[in-house]
């Protein structure tokens, strides 16, 4: 029987409901974001019960829930989890930058809708209510150190996009969103109090690393540990020309390249810092932080032997 306070248990549940409420074809938009509404609540318990799932359980005279929560008693007692609203409070504190208002307002809708004779979600359009709704719950994903697309899926990932970059500010909070995660994680790291299942999911440089065909070290934004920057796309080729008195009739032109280097400029698309478990994966996050958006790495000369110089003399 799976656990009632278990955070994968509570992350596969959210990701149940947003498959409903992303149905679009057979669902109205106040069903839908019903589900959504359920699958944010879901999602914060999940965050908290991630860390402890003591963060969840509801207080009692006997003390029941918080003794099934530290796991000391098992059996057919019901557990019972706090508030929404206490939900949000403590997200609010432990995972910028999310915002407890915002996402009460979604947590008032569903209630409203629920239980009374308002309008509910109707008061709001739907293109303006999802990128709020997605705003709040893509910064609990990160809490949960995953990525959209293991919520939604692949196909749906892009939906979910489209709404964040409606947000002015998506890319500003994403990015705190991570750093903040990041230095809460490397804190907890060092402290000792990282949670045993979230310690076992550290992952070292090499499985962090996106695999780029060229890379350099740079600080860490978050730990100012070294991280290392990679890319793919060379944007620019400087190629160093040896001298051309040293060229004589009898050296071969091996010899004359073989002097010669090239200077690759590469844009830089990733990050990642094995000190907090940092990744950056996009060219504007990493503009955000200021890192360099491009690099230069040497190149291989072999690859350039035979190309006439060009001296501007068409």
């Amino acid at each position: 029987m799976t656990s009632p306070f278990d955070h994968e248990a509570l992350w596969t549940k959210a990701k149940l409901f947003l498959n409903r409420a992303m149905d679009d074809d057979s669902r109205s938009f106040d069903e839908q974001a019903l589900w959504a509404a359920l699958a944010l609540e879901l999602l914060a318990k999940a965050a908290l019960a991630r860390v402890s799932p003591l963060l969840i359980a509801e207080p009692n005279e006997e003390g029941t829930n918080l003794l099934i929560a530290t796991g000391l008693v098992k059996g057919d007692a019901r557990f019972t989890s706090v508030r929404a609203k206490t939900l949000m409070a403590r997200c609010h504190k432990a995972f910028k930058p999310f915002d407890q208002s915002k996402a009460m307002k979604i947590i008032d809708g569903r209630n409203e809708y629920l239980h009374s004779s308002g309008a509910g979600f109707m008061a709001i359009p739907p293109q303006a209510w999802w990128p709020q709704y997605w705003a709040q719950a893509a910064i609990l994903v990160t809490a949960l150190d995953r990525d959209l697309d293991e919520l939604v899926g692949s196909d749906r990932e892009p939906v979910v996009i489209e709404h964040l970059e409606q947000n002015a500010k998506n890319i500003e909070q994403r990015t705190e969103a991570l750093l903040e995660r990041a230095k809460q994680r490397r804190r907890q790291w060092i402290d000792g109090s990282l949670p045993a299942k979230v310690a076992a999911e550290w992952k070292a440089g090499q499985y962090l690393s996106a695999n780029m065909a060229h890379g350099t070290a740079a600080n860490c934004p978050a730990c100012e540990s070294t991280g290392l920057l990679e890319g793919d796309e060379v944007v620019n080729e400087d190629i160093h020309y040896p001298s051309a008195l040293s060229l004589t009739d009898e050296e071969p032109e091996r010899d004359y390249w073989g002097d010669g280097s090239v200077t690759l400029t590469i844009e830089a698309a990733h990050f990642s810092c094995p000190g907090c478990q940092l990744v950056l994966n996009s060219y504007e996050l990493l503009k955000q932080v200021e890192l360099n958006i491009d690099f230069d790495v040497q190149g291989d000369i072999d690859q350039y032997i035979g190309q006439e110089p060009e001296y501007g003399n068409d």
